[in-house]
């Protein structure tokens, strides 16, 4: 018998077409949602709305900066001192904050008062632009190239007197490559001076094409850049004359930064690195436990312990200091001094304990104090009642008079022996001298008949 597919249920012609598919069909959703960005990654808009600021920068200036914000914590510390030294720059203000903990690529920004003036504006933009290195390094400096080439097509980047700007083919690239895929390079006209630029994102960069990013702005200080806010191009202030801060340089291509090892062994001349030691690498160990924002970075420096080996190096500690200090703890210690605290943590531990431990003493002194006068008080509570007692005692026994009468009192006897004696001694002395007081006058009695005397 035939059946015809008429005669055939829906759900198994349903099932027969499922089956019959191909792999392909769902091929193209699949690479859809595998190709779709992170939720964590910042968009191209994002980037340079965040870059606007720092992409004129000259590129080894710029390197210094990207490098210093995956240390906010740090470049906060940074900002503070510099605003506490506005006359410190150049190689000489390096070397005041070689013993600070801060990240070398952090202490070489105090050279520029005026980078650091700006970064303090806005501290939550100087953690993003170093989350977004970190995550996204490719993707960072891409932006800065956009906004270069935004710049130059505006008129507004060209080579002068403070600045040299060049065009080379990027990475990887022939020589007929279009001017626009070129790598754009700023650098200092002269190596040895270093002119920041202040502009306004606004108009340097012509027609911003992204309205709901607008580019951040942060107007220059007149401190730095007198009347610089109210020019439409670039303004620059005094130079910065500089022979080692600036040690980095981005490498254009290949998403990381260079080191110049000479340049940052002089300048950093107790955080000493290897020669092979020429490509950033960024420390989490100097982080501070400032939180990474996306997980690709929290997996990957979060978890990162083996830079914590070579946070003594790079925080420019000194192991045969620590160890004087170790000694000279130890020698108080056995001489029954209190030894220093060796954090902040410690000070106020010992401080709320000594506290506490004050506490208690005055409590036990009050304890005390009160223990005694409540101790007064039944003495002189139960004096009164044993002088009850007795007087209670001495009146129940009314008049008797026997030997033992005032042994209860002995004060009393003694005044009553007293009276008695000199009673008796008054009785013994002659009537003449008993008569030495007033005399009694006694009424005369006439004589009784019979002549006879008184009988007894």
């Amino acid at each position: 018998m035939r059946i015809s597919a008429r005669h055939l249920p829906v759900a198994l012609l349903l099932f027969v077409a499922a089956a019959g598919a191909t792999p392909q069909a769902a091929a193209p959703g699949a690479e859809s949602a595998a190709s779709t960005p992170s939720s964590d990654a910042f968009s191209p808009e994002e980037l340079d709305q965040m870059m606007a600021p720092m992409a004129l920068y000259p590129d080894s200036l710029l390197a210094q900066v990207l490098m210093a914000s995956t240390y906010p914590g740090d470049v906060a510390d940074a900002v503070k001192w510099a605003k506490a030294h506005p006359d410190a720059k150049g190689d000489e203000a390096v070397r005041q904050v070689a013993s600070q903990s801060w990240d070398p690529s952090v202490q070489s920004l105090v050279a520029f008062p005026q980078v650091l003036d700006l970064l303090g504006k806005d501290p939550a933009w100087v953690q993003r632009m170093g989350d977004a290195f970190l995550a996204q390094p490719d993707a960072v400096m891409d932006s800065v190239q956009r906004l270069r080439r935004q710049a130059q097509s505006a008129g507004n980047l060209t080579s002068n007197e403070q600045l040299k700007v060049s065009t080379e083919p990027a990475a990887g690239a022939t020589t007929t490559v279009a001017p626009a895929e070129s790598t754009i390079i700023i650098e200092s006209a002269d190596p040895q001076v270093v002119y920041v630029p202040a502009y306004n994102p606004t108009t340097v960069y012509g027609p911003w094409p992204y309205p709901a990013y607008p580019p951040y702005y942060y107007p220059p200080s007149p401190y730095y850049y007198p009347g610089g806010a109210l020019w439409a191009g670039l303004a620059f202030g005094t130079g910065v004359a500089i022979t080692a801060s600036l040690w980095g340089d981005i490498n254009w291509g290949h998403g990381d930064i260079d080191i110049n090892v000479d340049r940052y062994n002089n300048i950093n001349s107790n955080r000493q690195i290897n020669r092979g030691d020429n490509t950033w690498r960024h420390n989490a160990a100097n982080r501070d436990g400032v939180p990474y924002r996306d997980r690709a970075s929290r997996e990957q420096f979060g978890r990162q312990k083996d830079g914590a080996g070579q946070r003594d190096n790079f925080r420019g500690h000194d192991p045969a200091r620590s160890a004087d200090r170790e000694r000279a703890r130890q020698s108080m210690s056995q001489r029954g001094f209190d030894t220093p605290a060796a954090s902040n943590r410690e000070a106020r531990d010992r401080a709320g304990q000594a506290s506490r431990q004050m506490d208690r003493q005055q409590a036990g002194g009050r304890d005390v104090a009160s223990a005694r006068q409540g101790a007064q008080g039944n003495s002189q509570r139960n004096a009164q009642a044993r002088d009850g007692t007795r007087q209670q005692y001495q009146g129940n026994r009314g008049g008797q008079n026997n030997a033992f009468a005032g042994a209860g009192n002995p004060g009393q006897a003694r005044a009553s022996s007293n009276r008695g004696h000199g009673s008796y001694s008054a009785s013994q002395r002659p009537a003449s001298a008993r008569g030495g007081g007033r005399q009694m006058q006694r009424p005369s009695r006439p004589p009784r008949s019979g002549g006879g005397a008184r009988r007894r």
